[in-house]
């Protein structure tokens, strides 16, 4: 396994990211194709003999349940010190007005209820899984520098949202001596780019670490044009995407894939990691080989006339994920 810097700071994470999005109780929730606990242990535990020490999930994951079974799991496989465990907060987790968002209550009430569900007094890596535009930054950042000042949390880290939006997060808390945020946890593929635009050379400017969630467009990089899956079938989200992607880069793929003997994965996730922001490709594991194309990706590097055959069928996209 390879292993690298946390974004600017001194903590180091595996290479990829083990996104846990596909493990809980299957009828909690909008994911209905995650996998129960007796399914989802030994790909954790199989991740972690890989030397895969980055974990990444929710509260929202299965309405919670992501939460329980990735911390048994863990309790049971892996040692707390060495886990880099990161968790999220935004979305609703009840009925109640106060139930999301990113005031100092929800977040306060959020912070502990995931700890309690990971079984962890502490949670490395704490992220805003939205930006709130109905809660004043300064109210955000404030409590999550509350959050890291009380031991609950390591870092935090932000995802999808705006460039101008999380400089302006950046420099309330730079403004008042708040925690920054450390990572940035943002939608990036083969097949959409936009974020090459301003968020990729803000945080590489800025030192913040992108950990890019569906590196692979929710599989779509690794199937044929048109392939069906379960999880095209019942994946409501991913539905509103990729609509307008250029297939044509699909065969690129495929076709690159078939040449160096690897597989499409790989090739997807190879692309993902070259940029210098990215850390580590937040990647979600629902077969045995997953995990082997996952770890592959890092022994692949593509040469510039690879690169270009897969970038040059592109052309801008609609905003997708925030």
């Amino acid at each position: 396994m390879k292993y690298v810097n946390l974004g600017s700071t001194g903590t180091k994470v595996s290479a990829i990211c083990l996104g846990c999005m596909s493990y809980g109780v299957p009828d909690r929730g909008t994911h209905e194709w995650t996998l129960p606990e007796e399914e989802s242990r030994p790909f954790i535990q199989r991740a972690l003999e890989m030397g895969i020490n980055f974990f990444d999930t929710a509260n929202m994951y299965s309405d919670g349940t992501g939460e329980e079974i990735l911390g048994r799991a863990l309790r049971d496989f892996a040692r707390r010190d060495e886990i880099v465990l990161a968790t999220k907060v935004f979305y609703p987790m009840r009925k109640d007005p106060n139930s999301g968002g990113l005031s100092r209550k929800a977040i306060m009430t959020e912070i502990d209820n995931s700890l309690r569900r990971l079984g962890t007094d502490h949670v490395d890596l704490y992220q805003i899984h939205r930006y709130d535009s109905t809660t004043p930054i300064e109210e955000t950042m404030e409590t999550l520098h509350d959050v890291v000042k009380a031991g609950k949390a390591r870092y935090i880290g932000a995802s999808s949202m705006y460039a101008w939006q999380f400089a302006k997060a950046q420099h309330v808390a730079e403004s008042n001596g708040w925690t920054k945020f450390v990572t940035m946890q943002n939608h990036y593929n083969l097949v959409y780019r936009e974020e090459e635009r301003e968020m990729l050379p803000l945080c590489l400017d800025q030192g913040v670490g992108c950990i890019p969630w569906s590196p692979l467009a929710r599989g779509l990089v690794t199937r044929d044009r048109g392939a069906v899956t379960t999880r095209t079938g019942t994946d409501l989200y991913a539905k509103t995407m990729y609509g307008t992607a250029n297939l044509e880069i699909l065969d690129e793929v495929a076709a690159i894939a078939t040449e160096r003997g690897v597989s499409r994965a790989a090739v997807g996730l190879a692309w993902v990691a070259k940029h210098p922001a990215v850390t580590a490709p937040i990647v979600g594991v629902t077969k045995p080989h997953h995990l082997d194309d996952a770890v592959a990706s890092l022994e692949v590097t593509l040469t510039a006339e690879e690169i270009a055959r897969l970038e040059a069928p592109y052309t801008p996209q609609p905003v997708y994920g925030l």
